[in-house]
């Protein structure tokens, strides 16, 4: 077996998963940009109209939290970078990501203080929030493993697999967050028009896609 020929076909498979899956995420970034600023009333944190504060959940949740996972997670696999530059651009992109997941939870329960609505009671809201607590989790394991001077070698090497497949489930179940908040968000519209419909559908098949397009760079990138 040629494990150098092997080697070359994995980088090639997992450069290519990573050009799709930066495909489908700008593109679900510019479908969402065009169903919140041309479809609803805009994005906007700090307005007095509830929905525009609203608007700033689904765009922060996935184009400042959920996109900056995907691309943490491409980026230890398949920058060309010394390890420790890697290492230090994944953690700083899953960081700022928890950032801005933040602040686009707390436009969600902003939203509900205005309009006097109960929190966490939809199944987008409990896949959502234990998401984010488990993420949050993670990247402390991993800043305190991977990023601290005092971590052995050993110690890394025997919670790296289980870092990767804690990012890969995590990552799902930010997608199964992203969709089912989609479908509750259509479903509290009546989908009042046929084009707003099919622009969340594709929206939706574009998160979708990107985050399985990512999965598999990371899946391929084990092995070059």
């Amino acid at each position: 077996m040629d494990l150098s020929a092997d080697r070359t076909t994995f980088k090639r498979h997992s450069l290519l998963s990573t050009f799709v899956a930066h495909f489908f995420g700008i593109l679900a970034i510019v479908l969402m940009l065009i169903w919140l600023l041309h479809y609803r009333e805009g994005i906007e944190y700090g307005s007095d109209n509830p929905l525009k504060i609203l608007n700033v959940h689904p765009f922060l949740m996935y184009c400042g939290f959920l996109f900056l996972l995907g691309e943490a997670m491409m980026t230890y696999k398949t920058a060309y970078a010394s390890h420790q530059v890697q290492k230090m651009v994944h953690g700083g992109l899953h960081l700022i990501g928890l950032v801005l997941g933040i602040v686009g939870i707390c436009a969600a329960f902003k939203f509900h203080d205005k309009l006097n609505l109960k929190d966490m009671v939809s199944l987008h809201s409990w896949i959502g929030l234990t998401t984010f607590i488990l993420l949050c989790l993670q990247w402390l394991l991993g800043a305190f493993t991977f990023l601290a001077p005092q971590s052995s070698s050993g110690t890394r090497r025997k919670m790296m697999p289980w870092h990767v497949l804690g990012g890969r489930a995590l990552l799902y179940m930010g997608i199964v967050a992203a969709l089912t908040g989609l479908m509750q968000r259509a479903t509290m519209l009546g989908q009042s028009t046929n084009a707003e419909s099919r622009l969340i559908n594709f929206t939706g098949l574009a998160i979708l896609l990107f985050g399985v397009s990512v999965d598999f760079s990371v899946a391929v990138g084990r092995y070059t």
